[in-house]
C-alpha cells in the first residue's frame, strides 16, 4: 500500500557502490545518481540477496506477532477477530491468551482456531493473571517469534490498514533500534456507531512526555524486535501503570523511535466492561482530577520510577538526567520541587494538562 502525501520518513540511501559489490549483476537496476533507496531493489526482482537484510532494515513482508489478552469477551471478540483477518496485509498470527474466562470467550477463540489453524495459537491461563501481567507475558515469552508485535484488546475494531500503515513506517527504521507505532483512535459505542475521535496530540513524543503521559492505547501499538526485546528485558513481573504506558516509557527512554500517528487505526469501542475507557470526555478529565487526589497519579509515578531502576542502564544520559530531575521535584522544599520540575522539562501534550502537572508539584502529588 503507498500513501500519496506519507509523514513516514525515507529509508536512508545506500550508495550505488555498495549494491553493486553485494548485487553483482544490476542489468535490471539503472543508477541515475550515485544513490539508490533499498525499496527500488527490492522491487527490482533482486530480492534472494535480501538487501534489507544487509542494509539493516526489516524484511519487505515482516511477520507480525498479534498479542491478544481476553477475559469475559464473548459480547464482542467475534467482532475484533474478522477486523484482523479482514486486514490488507495478511502476513501475521495471533497469539490468544485467555485468563481465566467464565463465559464463551475461549470457545469463540477454538471455533476461530478451527477455521484458521494457521493464523492463531490459543492458550488458556491456569490462574488469572490480569490483563497487564497477561501481555507482558506473551511479550516475555520467546517462543513466540516474529519481525514485529502487536498488541490486541478483545472489543475493538480495527481498520483494514492498520497493520500496513505500521509496517509503512517500522520499515523506514533501522532493525536495531526499538521502534513503536501507535496511533489516534475512533471512539465507538457498543454497536460500533462513531461518537467521536481519541485526542489528537501534536507535540513530539519523547521520553519527557511519556514519564508522565501515555499517548497511545496498546490496542493501537505496534513494535519491533528490537522494542520487544527491551520490554522481555524489564520483565513480565513489573509493577506498573498499563502495558502500553509501559511500553512508551522504556521504548523512548531508552533511544528508540516512537510514531504517533494522527490516521486513526482503530475503533475503540465504548461499553460499560472497559477496563479503560476514553480519556477526552468531561467526566474523564474530572475523573483524573479525583485520581490526581486520590494519590493515583503520585502512585503510579512511584511504580514507574522503582521498575525503571530494572533497566536504568539502558536509559540514555539525557533520559537519566530527565528521570533524576523529575524524582527529585517530586520531594523536597516548593522551590525545589518546581525547579526540577522545570530542569527535567517533562510535559504533557495539552496547556490544561501542563497546568495540572505543575499543580501537581505543588501539592506534592507527582
Amino acid at each position: 500500500m503507498s500513501f500519496k502525501s506519507s509523514p513516514f520518513p525515507k529509508r536512508p540511501s545506500v550508495t550505488a557502490d555498495m549494491l553493486k559489490k553485494d548485487v553483482g549483476y544490476l542489468g535490471r537496476v539503472s543508477f541515475e545518481n550515485s544513490t539508490a533507496n533499498v525499496r527500488d531493489f527490492e522491487r527490482s526482482g533482486l530480492r534472494d540477496i535480501n538487501l534489507a537484510e544487509k542494509f539493516n532494515f526489516i524484511s519487505p513482508q515482516p511477520k507480525i506477532a498479534i498479542f491478544l489478552s481476553t477475559y469475559e469477551g464473548q459480547n464482542f471478540l467475534a467482532d475484533q477477530l474478522d477486523s484482523i483477518l479482514n486486514q490488507n496485509y495478511s502476513k501475521w498470527k495471533i497469539y490468544a491468551r485467555d485468563d481465566c474466562s467464565t463465559d464463551n470467550t475461549f470457545s469463540i477463540l477454538q471455533r476461530f482456531h478451527k477455521t484458521h489453524l494457521s493464523k492463531i495459537d490459543i492458550k488458556s491461563n491456569q490462574k488469572n493473571s490480569g490483563f497487564i501481567s497477561n501481555f507482558l507475558s506473551m511479550v516475555c515469552d520467546q517462543t513466540i517469534q516474529a519481525d514485529l508485535y502487536a498488541y490486541a484488546d478483545q472489543d475493538d475494531v480495527w481498520e483494514e490498514d492498520k497493520l500496513q500503515r505500521a509496517v509503512e513506517w517500522i520499515s523506514k527504521i533501522p532493525k536495531e533500534r526499538p521502534a513503536l507505532y501507535c496511533s489516534r483512535t475512533i471512539t465507538v459505542n457498543e454497536n460500533n456507531v462513531a461518537e467521536g475521535y481519541s485526542p489528537l496530540f501534536s507535540r513530539k513524543p519523547s521520553f519527557a512526555n511519556a514519564i508522565v503521559q501515555s499517548i497511545g492505547g496498546g490496542n493501537t501499538m505496534v513494535f519491533n524486535k528490537a522494542a520487544r526485546d527491551l520490554i522481555a528485558a524489564a520483565g513480565a513481573d513489573v509493577k506498573i501503570a498499563s502495558h502500553d504506558w509501559w511500553s512508551y516509557i522504556l521504548v523512548s527512554g531508552c533511544g528508540g523511535e516512537v510514531f504517533y500517528d494522527t490516521h486513526p487505526s482503530i475503533r475503540y469501542r465504548q461499553h460499560s466492561n472497559n477496563f479503560i475507557g476514553t480519556n477526552n470526555s468531561v467526566m474523564a478529565r474530572l475523573s483524573r482530577v479525583c485520581m490526581l487526589f486520590q494519590n493515583r497519579f503520585k502512585n503510579w509515578n512511584q511504580d514507574h520510577i522503582d521498575s525503571l531502576s530494572k533497566i536504568s542502564h539502558r536509559l540514555t544520559k539525557e533520559n537519566l538526567k530527565t528521570l533524576g530531575d523529575f524524582t527529585q521535584a517530586r520531594d523536597g522544599t516548593l522551590p525545589q520541587r518546581l525547579l526540577k520540575l522545570k530542569r527535567s522539562n517533562v510535559y504533557r501534550q495539552t496547556l490544561l494538562g501542563n497546568i495540572g502537572l505543575v499543580a501537581a508539584c505543588i501539592l506534592k502529588k507527582l
